[in-house]
């Protein structure tokens, strides 16, 4: 073909996620791969009562358009939830309904990014994220992080010596994909330097409702002075993801811009899924549903935990996830993870290399587990196979 494309194409490449979870179809694969819930946790029965009920009392009203901004009664109850959980002071107007907190990412892009413009982000950081904004033509700058999050010294000297940094892109709270959560010092320093350099931040939130064990942290936003960050978030990961409803909260005036380029891409998020969600919220109890998930996602964390102390080889590093949904591991220097991945493959196991969740270093002796979705015996079988092919590869000295 001679077809001319606009040039974003040639940034926007194949996820490795999407490309890995065509193998996990096979049932008898055992996957760590995709952040997917668990499915035999969904509220099937409820959201088909929900569903009858909405129909019956509005059944015209949730088969019809409705605004940019979505269902008024959804977006007035995110705003009292992120006021009560993470500090914020959101009405309904500083929210804006997304399809999954994906779109929010896009929307992010489209609002503030031009070609060449600099995303700082974790290092490493969500591979849908990088997606998300490299379409729009930007470059990277990766910030290192530790056991309490960014390095706000190294985040400061490059937001004073990098010119065109227009955004700043953060998951403070069981980081995809290290599992990692910022401490509190290091979410009021960034709320301050973003003020100070006059940044955007857009603080990604899909994980924070499922912390097995600490104390929750305010949202980065609750320590905003200036308007300058951004909130996402999502239902996929405490009610369902197929519903594809996440949110964009923030300034005012800053969701109005973000409602006038979602206008050009959907006009609108699903109706009666908006709806179906609002009636569930109403008439049934989300914590007690959310603390079911976190029961499970603990003890499957707990498993993880124990089979990678017991299987992998003693050099290997990982990080210990307080909630969520993944941990990292980190192999000699020398081991790739994609060929390891390519042996577990073999064994019908899978799991992301972690390459691909830096966008400029791609640290390819990294690998992300999902510990979520497979049952517990699952779990076990797999984690060990991956220990004896990671035994195979790396010996006690390296």
């Amino acid at each position: 073909m001679k077809l001319k494309f606009a040039n974003r194409m040639s940034y926007i490449k194949a996820s490795e996620i999407r490309e890995i979870l065509k193998v996990t179809e096979q049932e008898d694969v055992i996957s760590f791969a995709g952040g997917l819930p668990a499915p035999e946790l969904f509220p099937i029965d409820e959201i088909n009562q929900m569903t009858q009920i909405v129909l019956k009392e509005a059944g015209t009203k949730a088969l019809q358009y409705t605004t940019t901004e979505g269902y008024s009664p959804l977006r007035e109850w995110i705003a009292k939830r992120m006021n009560e959980r993470l500090g914020t002071s959101f009405d309904k107007d500083n929210i804006l309904i997304t399809h999954g907190s994906q779109q929010g990412l896009d929307l992010s892009g489209k609002v503030f990014l031009d070609d060449g413009d600099i995303v700082l982000c974790e290092s490493p950081t969500y591979l849908a994220a990088i997606s998300a904004f490299k379409s729009y033509g930007c470059n990277f700058v990766e910030i290192p992080t530790d056991e309490e999050g960014m390095n706000m010294t190294v985040l400061e000297d490059v937001l004073s010596n990098t010119p065109k940094v227009k955004l700043i892109y953060v998951i403070p709270t069981f980081q995809n994909p290290t599992g990692k959560t910022w401490s509190l010092e290091r979410r009021k320093k960034l709320a301050e330097l973003s003020a100070r350099y006059d940044i955007p931040v857009i603080e990604d939130n899909p994980y924070g409702e499922l912390r097995f064990e600490g104390e929750s942290l305010p949202s980065i936003k609750s320590f905003d002075k200036v308007g300058n960050i951004l909130c996402a978030g999502s239902f996929s990961k405490i009610f369902c993801p197929g519903f594809r409803i996440g949110w964009i909260a923030g300034d005012k005036d800053i969701i109005r811009k973000y409602v006038l380029v979602k206008q050009g891409t959907d006009l609108q998020c699903n109706t009666i899924a908006q709806m179906t969600i609002a009636e569930y919220l109403k008439r049934y109890d989300i914590d007690k549903h959310i603390g079911k998930i976190v029961e499970v996602y603990s003890k499957r964390r707990d498993i993880t935990m124990e089979c990678i102390e017991h299987y992998f080889p003693d050099n290997i590093r990982y990080t210990y996830p307080q909630g969520g949904l993944f941990t990292w591991i980190e192999l000699p220097e020398e081991i790739s993870a994609r060929e390891i991945l390519k042996k577990c493959i073999e064994r019908k196991i899978a799991f992301v290399p972690g390459g691909s969740f830096y966008p400029v270093e791609h640290k390819e002796n990294t690998l992300r587990l999902n510990y979520s979705n497979m049952p517990e015996e699952r779990i076990i079988k797999g984690l060990q196979i991956i220990g004896e092919v990671l035994q195979a590869h790396i010996s006690p000295s390296e």
